[in-house]
């Protein structure tokens, strides 16, 4: 059950560095293209390029940044689940949640319909409340006394 828990957080791992190739594919030679490099001032920051790219370029940032967001309590949350015994839901939930991760960075890099993408968000929030919860039955009712 182990794997099987972690599984899904190795997939996000990967699917957050394919959004970071995609947004890089895009936004470098945009910036080329723009000469924005040159008058970049030092210690700039992504976000400082809002305005100056278009928009439909910095959504993949803006997802690229939301990966590395909530999903560090994500990555939390399985490693105790696994440490402590997945029961099958606690599987199909870290799925659910990766799966519709993976659904709101294409929705957001693409079409970005502010309702929409929360509806999405939500929901996965919602998955990941489920496994947060889990973590803390696991944790604090666990039996001192059983060592797994």
């Amino acid at each position: 059950m182990l794997a099987k828990m972690l599984a899904p957080a190795a997939v996000l791992v990967v699917w957050s560095l394919v959004m970071l190739t995609w947004m890089a594919a895009t936004r470098l030679p945009a910036l080329a293209k723009s000469g924005a490099m040159k008058d970049a001032k030092p210690g700039g920051r992504g976000q400082d390029l809002d305005g100056v790219l278009p928009d439909t370029l910095q959504w993949k940032a803006h997802n690229y940044n939301h990966l590395m967001e909530q999903p560090t309590i994500f990555y939390a949350t399985v490693v105790i689940i696994a440490l402590m015994g997945a029961a099958a839901a606690d599987i199909w939930a870290a799925w659910i949640y990766v799966a519709l991760r993976i659904v709101h960075s294409l929705y957001q890099a693409t079409v970005n319909i502010v309702p929409t993408r929360l509806m999405i968000f939500s929901a996965s929030s919602l998955a990941l409340l489920y496994l947060a919860v889990r973590a803390v039955m696991l944790t604090l009712f666990a039996n001192p006394g059983i060592v797994a």
